[in-house]
């Protein structure tokens, strides 16, 4: 499945539980922007939509309700992710309204969820920078544990470890000390693990690769 086609299921999914006010959001609220991220920052990463919801109610400090952009909601971990473009909403913003914005964020904090917040910009321009963002969120806040079907010993998970919370390529040395190892077996292991398509070599080399990147997020324990 591609990203359109898995885009399309992923909004009828949605749209056809939700009914009311919470439908209308879905179908007025998500826009180009909230598309965009989708399509350059979360489905390279991921492939797929798992866990995550497009505009997602919560109960707002007022006694009302607000809309998030998307959450990711899985076990006990619930993030935001909110796509702010530079526009007219936010030169044109009243002090109070600024206020206003702040204080929804406090409370947001407070009641739990992480944040991550991306400009229009970013996602058009910076795309990689806001996947390897990503990408060291979750190495962080799942631990960046693969699941354990797929396999790898402690040594291989360690590197995955490591690579999903750092947004730069890793080297031998770097899993030389990490495990404490000859470079040898740590080539033979960044190696290995770019066999189980868990690393791809990073810049031109084929003969030698220097240096690996995290070829993508897979499930997490």
């Amino acid at each position: 499945m591609n990203f359109e086609q898995a885009y399309e299921a992923f909004l009828d999914d949605h749209a056809g539980r939700r009914a009311g006010e919470r439908r209308r959001r879905l179908q007025e609220g998500h826009a180009h922007a909230e598309k965009c991220f989708l399509q350059e920052v979360w489905w390279p990463v991921f492939k797929s939509f798992d866990y995550l919801h497009p505009e997602y109610e919560i109960a707002d400090f007022k006694d009302g309700f607000r809309y998030l952009d998307f959450a990711f909601i899985r076990g006990q971990l619930r993030l935001a992710l909110e796509i702010d473009g530079y526009g007219p909403h936010w030169r044109n913003i009243s002090r109070a309204q600024f206020s206003d914005h702040l204080m929804r964020q406090n409370h947001l904090l407070m009641d739990g969820w992480k944040l991550l917040r991306f400009s229009y910009d970013d996602l058009t321009e910076r795309p990689r920078y806001c996947q390897q963002l990503v990408q060291q969120f979750m190495g962080i806040w799942l631990n960046g544990m693969p699941h354990a079907g797929e396999g790898l010993n402690a040594e291989q998970r360690e590197i995955i470890r490591f690579a999903s919370g750092t947004a730069k390529p890793i080297e031998p040395n770097d899993v030389c000390r990490l495990l404490g190892v000859q470079k040898a077996k740590a080539r033979k292991l960044l190696h290995s693990l770019v066999e189980l398509d868990w690393l791809a070599p990073d810049g031109g080399g084929t003969v030698r690769i220097r240096r690996y990147k995290l070829n993508r997020v897979r499930e997490f324990a």
